[in-house]
């Protein structure tokens, strides 16, 4: 991935953050089938390995878990919104006119070596965390005894666990800090109008870090 300096975001911490927040990726892989991608939500378990390690389930007709073999590395690619940026919201542009359009986005690559699980105590585990959390907003939270006990084998039958110990970790946060900070802030309440609230909030996050560093 190409990662100019300014937008580079190499704070662990923060990444997995954004893993968590954002846990629907893009799994890319490259096995018997040849070059291919999935589109999956992740559990990440950030104290497992160097830089955590990613579980995740696919259906059993699906050829991911016998097109790869346990080791293959492989690629999965998280995103936090993205906006067009016009010039227009840039404050310096009804200045001088020496703005262009951009697009700003948050992303996160995250390299691994893919091993699968094809056993049912490790995939009723995936299911049972990712439903935990997901169903903790709801009203009255789904749980994984309400079903059928026979119908709930049967449905863990029909999948296979995936893991992905996490060996490269890189995070590119384009959010303006190359831009003056009224022309950041200008952007970010354009976005925050059109109702993109999280990515308006991260650039103005931005303005002021880069105040900070100015003031002192």
């Amino acid at each position: 991935m190409y990662i100019p300096k300014d937008f580079a975001e190499q704070r662990i911490d923060v990444l997995q953050e954004l893993i968590i927040q954002h846990p629907f990726a893009t799994l890319v892989c490259y096995g018997n089938q040849g070059l291919d991608a999935h589109h999956l939500p992740f559990e990440l378990n950030a104290e497992q390995g160097q830089f955590g390690v990613l579980h995740a389930h696919v259906a059993r007709n699906n050829l991911l878990w016998t097109a790869v073999k346990n080791g293959d590395e492989v690629l999965v690619v998280f995103q936090a919104g993205d906006a067009y940026i016009t010039p227009n919201s840039y404050p310096s542009k009804h200045e001088h006119h020496q703005q262009v359009p951009t697009w700003n986005y948050r992303v996160v690559h995250v390299y691994g070596k893919i091993t699968v699980h094809d056993d049912e105590q490790y995939v009723r585990g995936v299911v049972a965390r990712l439903t935990r959390r997901h169903e903790a907003s709801q009203v009255e939270p789904w749980k994984m005894t309400d079903a059928p006990k026979d119908y709930l084998q049967q449905m863990l039958k029909a999948i296979v666990g995936i893991q992905i110990e996490i060996t490269k970790i890189q995070g590119k946060f384009k959010l303006g800090q190359n831009k003056a900070i009224a022309d950041i802030e200008g952007a970010a309440s354009a976005l925050q109008q059109q109702g993109k609230v999280e990515l308006a909030q991260a650039m103005y996050v931005v303005a002021a870090e880069k105040q900070n560093t100015v003031v002192k």
